[in-house]
């Protein structure tokens, strides 16, 4: 039996679908696995099958509380008729590596980004768990986003019984698709809006919110879509063992061969999911963190030193434009434990940074290495393997090619596969892409997404094409010291 506890408080312990309906623990912590000796099993157990199969047997170690049939479900009901390929996530070879290089397409789902795996299963997880703990709330569920976690927590939670979702983002901080795909849909339960600072801001005064109101008004409780709640994280854990199998079943690998994983990481949720995997088992070797110029965890990762308080830039990769990286929290607190945790975490609050002991440090590099490159090395990514493989990558995937580029030179790689995580298609940016490939733009970015697409002969997810067209239906943008008020009104104005 899997208990979770809180990062700051191990004394808190609840079963996963509590944990689930509270995203956040009590006292700002995350819930994690209480012991990771449960989570270990036989990789093989996993991968056979396909996609489906993988989520369940995941699912069904992580959510023990749940049961077989249950779990069973929920994965139907969470990818039946979601996803335009069958393999949900499927595998791409490209040939513009010295070394084997693969790239893992997370961007199939109805938003086109990697945030839909995990946010086409949420929803349904949450309503279940509701029904487990006989919950009578209605919950309102509050979400900070760079970019793509707003439109796929609002495509998953939109028209869900007995919820609401308030979408925060940057004002000027996401790509126009990105805003558009938050801003247009008109369902009653939900909200997205705009704050006048960094997605830093919106993610601060969400964990903020969690402390000061968690049951804003009479009848709702409030939670998470970010990956802070483990319901979030755990079904990006599936799709490391996806990835696995198919270089397994494609002969690319022998049985039991280790690869490695190049992730781009702005809040860590996804990487973390990689260390999961790990632990439980899958023959992992490295997992590169993929920075761009808030390199904030490069800096973590090479010298223990965290400090927030650097520079912020916004680049071409918004959705990787974070200076905290909450996720981060979660392995800090199974390498460091949870004093050190709780003191760390402190004085992250009240400085701006910390520092981790050497031994600490030494342990989180046996498996994690940090690099980082800026909007020109990840357009000459773009341009480069376009020009190779005529494969079109978006500005986030390609900082992280350009990341594996720089580990495969430093390192010995020989023999083994390195699988990039994409991010999401290429058309929600495609005005920095347009200008890697050294076009013009046309002016808008529907134009440029149609040029894109005559230059490129990508084909346009169905769910981008129509995006510009569609009327706008949330245009607040507010203050950060006006979220709390914000969050109650909309609670009482629900249907």
């Amino acid at each position: 039996m899997i208990e979770y506890v809180s990062t700051r408080n191990p004394s808190i312990r609840v079963r996963s679908s509590k944990a689930i309906l509270d995203g956040q623990a009590e006292g700002g912590g995350l819930y994690v696995p209480s012991d990771l000796d449960l989570v270990r099993t036989d990789y093989h157990d996993i991968i056979k099958g396909d996609f489906r199969s993988m989520a369940k047997a995941v699912w069904n170690i992580f959510f023990d509380d749940y049961g077989d049939k249950l779990i069973d479900s929920l994965v139907e009901r969470s990818y039946k008729n979601k996803f335009a390929s069958e393999d949900i996530t499927p595998l791409v070879k490209t040939h513009s590596s010295s070394n084997e290089a693969y790239i893992l397409e997370l961007y199939h789902g109805p938003t086109s980004a990697f945030k839909d795996v995990a946010l086409s299963a949420l929803p349904n997880l949450m309503s279940a768990a509701r029904s487990m703990n006989d919950f009578t709330d209605d919950i309102m569920i509050l979400t900070a986003t760079s970019g793509d976690t707003g439109s796929a927590a609002i495509q998953g939670f939109r028209d869900v019984p007995g919820t609401g979702i308030i979408v925060f983002y940057p004002y000027g901080g996401v790509s126009d698709t990105q805003r558009l795909q938050m801003v247009t849909p008109d369902s009653s339960n939900v909200t997205a809006c705009a704050i006048r600072g960094n997605f830093d801001d919106a993610q601060t005064g969400v964990k903020r919110l969690f402390r000061e109101i968690p049951k804003p008004v009479s009848g709702v409780s409030l939670s998470s879509a970010n990956s802070i709640n483990i319901g979030r994280l755990v079904p990006q854990i599936v799709y490391y063992f996806s990835a696995y199998a198919q270089l397994l079943n494609a002969g690319a690998i022998a049985d039991g061969d280790k690869i490695d994983f190049v992730v781009p990481t702005g809040n860590f949720g996804d990487i973390m999911a990689g260390w999961y995997a790990l632990k439980m088992g899958l023959p992992i070797r490295r997992l590169v963190c993929a920075s761009n110029k808030n390199d904030v965890l490069t800096e973590f990762l090479n010298t223990g030193h965290y400090d927030r308080k650097r520079e912020f830039y916004k680049t071409t990769s918004p959705s990787m434009d974070i200076l905290v990286s909450s996720n981060l929290e979660r392995l800090l607190y199974y390498v460091c434990g949870a004093d050190h945790t709780v003191a760390y975490m402190k004085q992250l609050e009240q400085t701006g940074e910390y520092t981790i002991t050497a031994d600490e440090l030494a342990e989180i590099k046996s498996v994690f290495t940090g690099i980082y490159a800026g909007d020109d090395e990840g357009a000459a990514a773009i341009k480069d393997v376009f020009e190779a493989d005529k494969y079109l990558m978006d500005t986030h995937t390609s900082i992280a090619w350009a990341c594996m580029e720089k580990y495969q030179d430093a390192s010995d790689c020989s023999g083994v596969p390195a699988v990039v995580l994409s991010t999401a298609s290429p058309y929600k940016f495609s005005a920095a892409v347009l200008e890697a490939l050294g076009e013009d733009l046309t002016g808008s970015d529907e134009g440029n997404m149609n040029k894109c697409h005559e230059i490129t002969g990508a084909a346009i997810p169905s769910g981008l094409a129509g995006i510009f067209k569609k009327p706008i239906v949330h245009s607040d943008v507010i203050e950060i010291s006006d979220m709390k008020t914000y969050v109650i009104e909309k609670c009482n104005d629900r249907d």
